[in-house]
């Protein structure tokens, strides 16, 4: 959605679009809070595969009995130092985010907790979990699995046969933004080919196989039948790095956390996203290491030091491209393409928005 011609939508007028439709939907006000919170945060770090465009799949989810509205999350093993959590097919907005409280505290206790979350409804965009345990002053590393949707060919494979699986990790700084590494294991996140599609696009080279396995751009083949997949992180050339961290998220995600990986007996048959997540929540302050922070300064100073390379601009550091476009959106407001709202709005009125509210939202938009 970053195309300059496409509509902006000023931040708190957008979120309380988002707020009025799952509170029409059937959510309590600070379910419908946190899903806003979630999905306009995504928008404005600019993770549009992740923001109010997943409004539609929500609400195909919440219709197929697959989104189970205000259900929280549910510790079902607590052994001390490792807590196992159920989310019920809840909000993963909701249940990530009182998983991590819990996590946080429990961190802040004994200086590390693992928490393994299974059976959530689409957890969203993982950095900002790992925002949430930064802010509290807690480094983190998740590993998270799409189960039962497999959208990624393994390497040297020709079909779908993994999730996008993501992992992050967050270290947390002082007086200083935390750096944040978080990206999809292959070469685009799926919700990217979406967008793309809905603006007639096409995606990077590497990042798409067709129906027969060859590299294609053309977002539509996973849009439209015959699908294609896509390909993991590195692509024809190195693959199997991104492929091999996918497999290890499907393991440590949706095996240890005692919910699913990815099978012939998994694959789901509705719109639901089912993710599993195993977070490591560490406090700095237990390690024998007074002087991470400052080497962690040093080394980011360092790197950014380095000459630019030819039609480079600048080095960013884990997090830096997110922080700037979010200070560019929550100025001129957050762009949305024209499909993409279309989509938007007839999924509130699916979701129980009347026809005049819906118009007048609109209005007010756009």
């Amino acid at each position: 959605m970053n195309d300059t011609r496409a509509p902006r939508i000023p931040v708190d007028q957008l979120h309380a679009y988002v707020r009025a439709i799952w509170e029409q939907a059937g959510s309590s006000p600070r379910e419908a809070q946190l899903v806003a919170d979630h999905l306009v945060a995504a928008n404005l770090t600019g993770h549009d595969s992740h923001g109010v465009g997943m409004i539609p799949r929500y609400v195909d989810s919440l219709r197929d009995g697959e989104l189970k509205l205000n259900t929280h999350a549910s510790v079902v093993k607590d052994v001390g130092a490792v807590l196992t959590i159920d989310g019920g097919k809840g909000f993963g907005q909701v249940v990530a985010h009182e998983a991590m409280e819990q996590g946080i505290e429990r961190a802040k206790k004994l200086g590390v907790c693992a928490v393994a979350l299974r059976n959530a409804h689409h957890i969203g965009r993982i950095g900002h979990w790992a925002e949430q345990c930064a802010k509290a002053g807690l480094a983190s590393f998740h590993f998270v699995n799409v189960a039962g949707d497999p959208l990624v060919a393994p390497f040297g494979g020709a079909d779908r046969r993994i999730g996008t699986n993501p992992f992050c990790a967050a270290f947390p700084r002082q007086g200083k933004a935390p750096l944040v590494l978080d990206f999809a294991t292959s070469a685009v996140a799926y919700g990217k080919t979406r967008v793309a599609y809905n603006q007639g696009k096409q995606v990077p080279p590497g990042s798409l196989i067709d129906h027969e396995g060859n590299p294609t751009v053309e977002p539509k083949v996973m849009m439209e039948a015959p699908f294609g997949a896509l390909m993991p992180v590195g692509g024809q050339a190195g693959g199997h790095k991104g492929f091999g961290l996918a497999a290890m998220c499907e393991i440590f995600g949706g095996a240890l956390s005692g919910g699913y990986t990815t099978h012939e007996d998994t694959l789901q048959k509705t719109n639901a996203i089912i993710n599993c997540m195993l977070s490591v929540i560490a406090d700095p302050a237990a390690f024998d290491a007074p002087n991470a922070e400052a080497e962690a300064d040093a080394f980011v100073e360092w790197v950014k030091a380095s000459p630019l390379a030819g039609g480079a601009e600048r080095i960013y550091a884990p997090g830096e491209p997110e922080r700037a476009t979010r200070a560019e959106r929550e100025a001129n407001g957050i762009p949305v393409d024209p499909q993409t709202w279309r989509q938007i709005r007839e999924a509130a009125l699916a979701a129980g928005l009347s026809q005049e509210a819906a118009d007048n939202w609109s209005a007010r938009l756009q």
